[in-house]
């Protein structure tokens, strides 16, 4: 039979009110009770029954996160996060994997599985903002992405803009200014491909360059495989760029793998930065600068989100919340800080983190609300 409440209680020589305000870890509760009563619970290997608790609360202890791809590392990497960071508040996640396909998001949106989960993070690519209104709601929902939805649910999603143009100006620090653009996707203005995009024409502009539109590049995906292609079909188009920004890591590393192929070198011929910061972007052959969102952030805020609305915090409105983000400097732009080299480490430009903003989007022209997330001058 197992450790009880009771058991740690007689340990203790308190009462099993003070033991189960302990576990709960309720604030009134003096330093020394505490302390004594958690020596009792590590003597005894006291475990809380969370099923029983959660079951008392009339929830099932679980929370779902559903993502498009859990092939892609980033995505991988970030489920890994939310689990940890869900732990910590006695949850088990049930990880979905939509393949991004607008029926599996829809059938996750409208809670097909409602029964068995306590709440929805979800990772989002072709629902609507219509999908998400009409949704019946019958358990808390927050959005992680970086596609902006004017929806009536915590957004969480660092600044896709400013991320993009905080690349490209590392890049035209260091002299180049024939800068390739791969991935674009959609011309859907509120989409990642698109917003990236975006901060690279203004970055252009910005430094008085015209951009050049003959250096961006398609993708059908956003893997390897897809990086590779784009990266031969620009070449094929004539003179080779002095750099490249891809939408993400995954895209930048197969492009590389194209440039050695033709016999260009990076970083001395064509430089390149990717975004995501995916753990195999510090362990190349040659080492990828990205943009790297702080995932752990972005986890956790997702996690306390959920977590607040299921406890009924009161809350008068949606946020959009900006996690951080930094600039990891490494060998594929032939500029890594000393005593950085492979690690990730470098940084450039970080942001301030966790700004609470309204969920309501603004218009793409509107100059940045001053807490939102910027890149730093």
């Amino acid at each position: 039979m197992g450790v009880s409440l009771k058991d740690v209680a007689q340990r203790a020589g308190v009462s099993i009110k003070t033991v189960s305000n302990v576990v709960n870890n309720y604030p009134h509760v003096t330093p020394q009770m505490r302390a004594k009563v958690q020596q009792a619970i590590d003597e005894l290997g006291y475990r809380p029954n969370l099923t029983a608790r959660h079951l008392r609360k009339g929830r099932t202890g679980i929370v779902a996160l559903a993502v498009p791809e859990l092939g892609n590392p980033y995505f991988a990497e970030l489920a890994g996060a939310v689990i940890d960071a869900a732990a910590r508040h006695d949850y088990t996640v049930l990880v979905d994997h939509t393949a991004g396909l607008r029926e599996r998001e829809l059938l996750v949106c409208q809670e097909f599985r409602s029964h068995v989960i306590d709440g929805l993070i979800l990772s989002p690519i072709h629902l609507e903002t219509a999908d998400l209104v009409a949704r019946q709601e019958t358990s808390p929902l927050v959005l992680l992405g970086e596609r902006e939805y004017e929806a009536p649910y915590d957004q969480i999603a660092i600044d896709n803009v400013a991320a993009s143009r905080l690349a490209v100006r590392h890049l035209l620090d260091l002299g180049r200014s024939r800068i390739a653009f791969l991935g674009s996707r959609t011309s859907r203005e509120r989409r990642p491909a698109h917003l990236r995009l975006r901060g690279w024409r203004e970055e252009l502009t910005a430094a008085g360059l015209e951009p050049d539109e003959t250096l961006v590049v398609a993708t059908e995906g956003y893997g390897r495989a897809d990086g590779a292609t784009a990266m031969t079909t620009l070449l094929e188009r004539g003179a080779p760029p002095d750099a490249v920004f891809a939408y993400n890591d995954l895209i930048a590393i197969g492009a590389m793998r194209t440039l050695a192929e033709h016999g260009l070198r990076v970083p001395d011929d064509v430089a390149v930065v990717g975004f995501d910061d995916i753990e195999e972007s510090s362990y190349g052959t040659i080492t990828l600068t990205t943009v790297s969102p702080d995932k752990q952030a972005i986890a956790r805020l997702s996690v306390d989100r959920l977590v607040e609305r299921l406890a009924g915090k009161p809350v008068s409105e949606p946020l959009r919340i900006r996690p951080g983000y930094r600039l990891a400097v490494r060998e594929s732009t032939g500029s890594v800080p000393t005593g950085a080299h492979g690690s990730g480490n470098g940084t450039e430009n970080a942001t301030r983190t966790d700004p609470l903003l309204p969920a309501t989007p603004r218009h793409p022209d509107t100059p940045s609300h001053p807490d939102t997330a910027r890149h730093e001058d």
